[in-house]
Order: C-alpha cells, then structure tokens, then sequence
C-alpha cells in the first residue's frame, strides 16, 4: 500500500533567509533602475570644461600670489639689510660718544650725564632731554643723531616684521591655490576616465575642430585649419610678441609655467611680450590694464584677448577671429576660433 506521507514543512530559519534573500535582490533591482546613468560625452565634456574653467580661476591666483611671494621676498631682503646697516650705523654712533667720554675722563673726569648714557640703560636717558644742556655742544649733537637713528631703526624693524607676516600670509595662500588647481584637474581627469577610449578619442576630435598647433597656419594656402586673414599689427612690438608666441606653438600647458617650453595662458603672453622688450603684469586680470581697452572689431594681431566673465583666460589676437593660446591642461599651444570661448574685450598694449 502506498504511503501517503505529508510533505516536509520548511523550517522556520529557511523561510526568514529565503524571504530577506528576495527582499535583498527587489531592492538592489530597483537600486539599480533608480541609479544615476552613466554622463555622456557631451555632459562630460561640459563638466570638464568648467573644471578647466576653475582651475584656470585658481591659477591666476596661484600666479598672483607668486608674484607677491617674489616681491616681498626682496622687499624683505632689502629691509633686513637696511637694518643691520642702521644698527651698524648706531653702534658707530655709541662708539663715537665713548670715545669722547674717555678723552673727558683722561682730561679730568666724565660729566655725570655721560655717565648716565653709559650706563647699563642709556636708552632711557636719551628721552630726558632737560639732561642735554648739561653737555657740549659736540655731544648733544652726537646724542640728536643717536636718537634719530634709534627711531628710524624702530621704524625699519617694524616694516621688516610687517613684510614677514605679509610673506607667511602669502606663502600659505600659495599652497592652498595650489591645493585647489590639483583638485580641480584631478576631478577633470577622474571624469575623462570615465570615458571609453573611442569616446576619448571623439571628444579630442571635437576639440581640436577649428583649431590648429601647425606653425604654418598663416601662410596662405597653406590648407591649415586656421586662416589668419591679411590684418597687420598696430605696432612693431604687437607683430614681435605676436611672432615670438608663433614659435611656441605645440608647447605644452603647464599651470603656473611661464616658458620658454610650456606655458599657462598669462605665461605665454608676458613672455612673448617681454621678447619685444615689453614688460606685462603676470596673471591675465592685471594684463587686462595693461593697456587700452578694444571691442572685438577693433582687434589686430598681436592685441591681448581675454575670456571669460572673471578674465581668466587670456591669448593673443592672431587675426581673422583667431586667438593663439596655451588653453589648458592636456592641450598645447595653438590657434583656435575666438568663437569657442566667452570674448570679454582686447586689450593694445601701452
């Protein structure tokens, strides 16, 4: 006869893992309807611009702030200089009135108020005056000066401590800009690596239409992506500065380079400035005052032009609507259409 045993019950314990093992895959399969897509290429490439864009911003800070760093560096240098001649100086002084108390003495004696002034606090005496009528004329003139230097030297001591306070406020903003161009490139690259290498490799192409590292952009007919038209420069220094930025194109971007064999965008202009013997303030704010302001229709090569609401990015007008540039990290120096970036104004320089 046939048995007929009731089937085994599943425990309690396999019935709780069983559900949570369900629970556990319906939420990871609605985790991943609801998860953030992966960005395209055109959002990556929007994002990477404007992190190119801030860690430009930063940049110019960093460039800034060096500048400052260099000129109190020797501001400070001088300062500590001018003071250990002023001690120098003093110590002469004091010297020359211990000479002429010691002749007072071999002659008969030292007045009392000498005395006084070579004691173990002689600054002190030299505030009561009264006591100065009470010497000859040769030393109470030796006092006046002795008290002139001690004030001009309490004067430099207190610029040179005020200059190494600026220094150490400066030194630390350095590093925190430094601190937030490397984060800002960072971010960039971790979102290029996001990218697969055929995506890499359109984005390159997109960024590289319209513009052109070939050094042999402006000669006519030449088939170049870049047509420089047949504009003149204003000036034989604009066509210089303009001519020497020509022959570092394919150079590197390096934040923070100022040539001759990589650049960051305020770099490459002061140096192919300073070729024509012109010298131009260092972060592109400042160049921006470096001379008259132009509209865009007013441009000729060799103009500086500048990009974007905060200035931050500044080249050089190579005619035809083309500015030569160093753009950013990973990009070299190179012509490109003005009409890719935010054109604020040109600048002739003075």
């Amino acid at each position: 006869m046939a048995s007929h045993r009731r089937p085994k019950q599943a425990s309690r314990t396999r019935v709780t893992v069983l559900t949570a093992t369900a629970a556990a895959a319906v939420a990871l399969t609605s985790q991943a309807a609801h998860a953030d897509p992966k960005p395209d290429k055109k959002e990556v490439k929007a994002k990477v611009d404007a992190l190119y864009e801030q860690a430009e911003q930063a940049t110019e800070k960093f460039n800034g702030a060096k500048e400052k760093q260099d000129k109190l560096e020797k501001q400070v240098s001088a300062q500590q200089d001018k003071v250990a001649r002023g001690q120098e100086e003093l110590n002469k002084l004091r010297d020359s009135l211990g000479s002429m108390a010691t002749a007072q003495y071999r002659s008969g004696g030292i007045d009392p108020s000498v005395q006084l002034l070579l004691s173990s606090d002689p600054d002190t005496y030299l505030d009561k005056a009264s006591t100065l009528d009470q010497l000859s004329t040769k030393q109470a003139d030796a006092l006046k000066q002795i008290r002139e230097k001690q004030r001009t030297l309490k004067q430099e001591r207190q610029e040179a401590t005020d200059k190494l306070a600026d220094l150490a406020n400066t030194r630390k903003t350095l590093e925190e800009k430094k601190k937030e161009v490397q984060g800002k490139l960072a971010d960039a690259q971790h979102l290029l690596n996001t990218l697969t290498a055929k995506e890499k490799e359109e984005l390159q192409k997109q960024e590289n239409a319209g513009s052109s590292s070939d050094s042999r952009a402006d000669r006519s007919g030449s088939g170049s992506h870049a047509d420089l038209g047949h504009d003149v420069p204003d000036s034989q220094r604009a066509a210089a500065a303009l001519a020497a930025a020509k022959t570092k194109l394919g150079s590197p971007y390096v934040w923070g380079a100022t040539g001759p064999n990589s650049f960051d965008c305020s770099g490459l202009t002061s140096w192919a400035y300073a070729q024509a013997n012109i010298h131009l303030d260092r972060t592109s704010q400042d160049q921006a005052n470096n001379g008259t302001r132009l509209t865009r229709s007013q441009l000729k090569p060799g103009d500086l032009v500048l990009f974007n609401s905060g200035l931050t990015h500044i080249g050089l007008y190579a005619g035809n609507g083309q500015v030569l540039h160093a753009p950013h990290t990973g990009a070299v120096v190179r012509y490109e259409s003005m009409d890719n970036m935010p054109f604020q104004f040109g600048v002739r320089v003075a």
